[in-house]
């Protein structure tokens, strides 16, 4: 296992959410952690687990493993190639301004739902998706429509009998 690099990871952090252009409390209380623990994350005082990471990573809308690398818990050559394919797949979708925020979500969701049916069950925020999730994002696909008001989840074949 790779030895912790908590100074650097905390430099990330703080970079990350300056861009994000938000305060430190205000990151601390969308990641669900204490104003001073985060505080002492930056300054490179506190080793924060996997978990805490997962938290402050959804509140920046950045990669889990990005920051579980800066933080020496992965290795960052181990599946790189495939983790930068993911990364790209995802910023592609949440960077295409046809889509709203919905249909972005949508569609990671079944994006993942395919991956973990392919035997990649573990998504960008380092979490195993549940069948739960799967089944929420083949719901949420039937229920969503496209930007002219048709459904996206209907199989045009079927509509065309």
């Amino acid at each position: 296992m790779a030895s912790l690099n908590v100074g650097n990871l905390g430099e990330y952090l703080r970079e990350q959410r300056r861009n994000a252009q938000l305060s430190l409390r205000q990151l601390a209380d969308a990641a669900g952690v204490s104003n001073p623990y985060l505080s002492q994350i930056e300054r490179g005082l506190r080793k924060p687990s996997a978990e805490v990471l997962q938290q402050v990573a959804k509140a920046l809308r950045i990669s889990a493993e990005t920051l579980y690398v800066r933080a020496g818990i992965l290795d960052a050559e181990r599946d790189g190639e495939e983790r930068r394919r993911e990364g790209a797949t995802r910023a592609v979708v949440l960077a295409d301004p046809t889509l709203n925020e919905r249909q972005k979500q949508v569609l990671l969701q079944i994006y993942e739902s395919f991956r973990k049916e392919n035997g990649f069950g573990v998504d960008a925020a380092g979490e195993e998706s549940t069948d739960e999730d799967v089944a929420g994002g083949t719901a949420a696909a039937r229920g969503a429509r496209t930007a002219d008001g048709d459904d996206a989840g209907t199989d045009p074949q079927q509509t065309a009998s």
